[in-house]
Parts: C-alpha cells; structure tokens; sequence
C-alpha cells in the first residue's frame, strides 16, 4: 500500500493540516471533495484518499469531466449497450463498473451537465445504473471523490450545479492551500525540484540558488502553485551558465520578452508610450540589426529615465532579469 502512495512534500502548518485532514478522512468510507486552485496538488490528495483508505486494494478510477462532451462523459462513467448510439458497434463497461470496489475520482467536476450529475447523484445514493442505451440495472459498491479548482457552492447557489449532488458529495471538503498560503515551503521546494532536473540531466552538483534568486521565488506570488515553481525552477536550470556559479536569473515568465504581442489586437500596440513605425519600411531599404538595437535603445532609455537609471528597477518595468538587462546595456553601449 504504502509503496503506492504518492509523496507530498511540504512543512508549511497550513499545507500540514490539509494533508492531516485528508489522512483522517482517508478512512471513512464516504464521499467527499477536494477543492484548490489549479496546480495545488489535487490528485495526489485524491490518491492518498485512496491508497489509505479499506479499499486500497481496490481500483483507483480517475476521469476528468471537462475533458469530454456530454454524451461522452456520460458514456465513459456509465457504459453503454451494442447500437445504444452511433459507432457503438460493443457493449462496454464504464468507470463506475471498473472502480467497483475501489474509488472513482471525478476531476473537474463543475464541468459534468446537469443530466450527468443527476445519474452521479443517483449512484451515489442507491449504488446503481443503467448503461447508456440499456434497461438492466447494475450495481456497484464505489466511492466517489470529486474534485474541483471552483467554489461549487457559488455555482449551486447560481444553479449551475446540482444543489443535492453538492450536499452529497460534502460529507468532508479538503481545501488545499494555494502556495502563496505556504511561504515556508517555496524554497524547499525549489531545491527538491531543482535537485530532481540535475539529476534527470546528469550534472555533478547543483549550486544553489543565489541569494537575489532566493527573493524572487519568495516574493512572486505563483497563481499557477506547485506546478509553476516546478516549471520556473526547471527553466532557470536549463538556461543557467554552466560555470558552476549559483543561479541567479530565476525565469519566472517565459512570455517576458521586449517584443510581447500586444494583449489584445484591437488595443494599444505601444510599448512605454514609443509609437510603432507609421508604416514597415519597404525590403532593401533598412538594415535589420540596426533597427532592431535601435528600438531596443529606445526601450531601455525610456526605462532607465523613467526608473531615475535604477537599474533593477528598469529591468523590472521591461519584464527582464537584471543580468539579463546588464548584457543588453553592455551589447548596446549604454551607460
């Protein structure tokens, strides 16, 4: 059992009190939710509900419900019948028969239809179907676990979701705390991940992260949670010098750059108030590398004027890494 079950890593006394309630409600056969935003972690808690739960030797049966159409969804968890639509050429089993008993966990639940929430509602109630396009009922001893980065109980109220799936399903709700909520294990974390792509690439050692690195992963606020501190740690890795030294430039966007598209075509494609050219001059008649550092002159200059030529200031307004925007002054000659 134990060897099945996915680590969690974090020490922070808020992310430790939502792994504790998972593990208390592990054990009571009964469905409930797991709700974060996106990025938190849902499955793993989903899976440790399982794997310590008394039907750890069962089936874990996962589904997410906004991957699918509705009549696929609906399919997919309850099967159907030979001809019971279009290319249903077999009779098929659905995830509710091959979680029995075991769990079925229902990510991105908000997004199932009315309809299919009501034969969700249905099984959980009394334990039995029907498949699509039959009349033999089936039943199945499951328990089912949804899972959902929304406040479902806004959507209830707005009659977007099933009042008394909702009631049904909330036996026990585990929020998980975003990692804004969890300074304590940003760091940590950083390290895990970033000891784990040193080890994926074959390097010797990993430096560690510089200390202006440090301040940049504690101060940004990661809406996209432990996903995105694994991915900016992973980034900063691969492009980091390979000269031994600490890393320094911690890559947070990969979208930063000085020639972004504009937000939205129909608005301002002006970049620190610099007019765009009034029209693209003809082939032959520019040399590309001049009008290129030109632009990024103005850029900079603009920056640096506007920053009282605080450098770090100024790499910040342009989205830029300071040693990033350091090479620039140096590449383009500005003092």
């Amino acid at each position: 059992m134990f060897d099945q079950l996915p680590p969690i890593l974090g020490e922070d006394p808020a992310f430790l009190d939502a792994v504790e309630h998972c593990s208390r409600m592990a054990t009571i056969d009964r469905s409930c939710l797991v709700v974060g935003e996106r990025g938190t972690g849902k499955e793993l808690f989903t899976a440790r509900l399982h794997y310590l739960s008394p039907r750890w030797n069962g089936p874990l049966i996962k589904i997410n419900c906004a991957a699918l159409s509705e009549t696929l969804l609906e399919s997919e968890l309850f099967g159907h019948e030979l001809g019971a639509f279009t290319g249903a050429q077999k009779k098929r089993a659905g995830r509710f028969e091959l979680a029995d008993s075991g769990t079925l966990v229902l990510d991105e639940i908000a997004n199932a239809s009315a309809a299919v929430q009501e034969k969700i509602l249905r099984v959980i109630e009394y334990g039995e179907f029907e498949r699509v396009g039959g009349t033999e009922t089936i039943r199945v001893d499951v328990r089912v676990i949804g899972a959902a980065n929304v406040d479902l109980p806004s959507l209830a109220k707005a009659g977007k979701f099933r009042a008394d799936l909702l009631d049904r399903l909330a036996f026990d709700v585990i929020t998980i705390p975003p990692m804004r909520s969890r300074p304590i294990d940003i760091l940590p974390m950083a390290e895990f991940f970033a000891l784990d792509v040193m080890r994926d690439m074959e390097m010797d050692a990993f430096p560690g992260f510089s200390d202006a690195a440090r301040q940049t992963l504690l101060s940004h606020t990661w809406p996209g949670n432990v996903r995105e501190l694994r991915n900016v740690v992973e980034r900063s890795i691969f492009y980091a010098p390979s000269d031994g030294n600490q890393i320094n430039d911690v890559a947070i966007d990969p979208f930063n750059s000085p020639w972004r598209p504009p937000a939205s075509l129909e608005g301002s494609s002006e970049i620190f108030d610099i007019p765009p050219p009034s029209a693209p001059p003809s082939f032959g008649s520019v040399n590309f590398s001049d009008t290129v550092a030109e632009f990024e002159t103005s850029l900079i200059t603009k920056a640096m004027n506007e920053t009282r030529h605080v450098q770090k200031d100024a790499a910040n307004r342009l989205g830029l890494g300071y040693h990033q925007f350091r090479r620039l002054l140096k590449k383009l000659n500005i003092k």
